[in-house]
């Protein structure tokens, strides 16, 4: 996944969400709280990086950094200068995809949602790398779309989706 910025939706089920929530991975080695403000909507992405860690198509939804704590022994992995993506590393079960600072610390979080049974019924917000998107992941309904050109003009920091 890219970075994100999250732009402004007016519906009603677009605005952030501060009531806590828990997840946690397959094994339940790993349990994720998010106690503070986050968005309950998921984004999607199609670029290369994304379908090789997840097999095909990365959800998340976004919960800032200080509104996340986490228990249990967790494994990290530096996918890009600006971010870094997590995992169990009993099940592997995928955790984040966060944006780092300069320091390693974490900006954002971008939870999975499968690790949140209150996330279930949440609608998709965006959807990113469209033009990527594999012939099986066909997203319907009424969100934004960009593809790769679109998000890549927008953030100009990024060297570009591998191939």
């Amino acid at each position: 996944m890219q970075p994100t910025t999250l732009e402004p939706d007016r519906s009603p089920r677009a605005s952030s969400s501060s009531l806590a929530i828990t997840g946690h991975c397959l094994c339940g080695a790993v349990t994720i709280t998010v106690a503070g403000k986050h968005d309950p909507r998921v984004g999607a992405c199609h670029c290369r990086m994304c379908q090789r860690w997840s097999g095909g198509l990365f959800l998340c939804f976004t919960a800032d950094a200080s509104a996340v704590t986490i228990e249990g022994e967790t494994k990290r992995y530096r996918s890009s200068p600006f971010a870094e993506r997590a995992f169990c590393p009993r099940c592997g079960s995928h955790l984040w995809f966060n944006d780092v600072e300069e320091t390693g610390e974490p900006h954002s979080y971008e939870l999975m949602p499968g690790l949140f049974d209150a996330a279930r019924g949440w609608p998709l917000r965006s959807e990113i790398y469209v033009d990527r998107a594999m012939a099986c992941v066909q997203l319907r309904g009424d969100h934004r779309r960009k593809s790769r050109a679109e998000y890549e003009a927008e953030n100009p920091f990024l060297e570009g989706d591998i191939e």
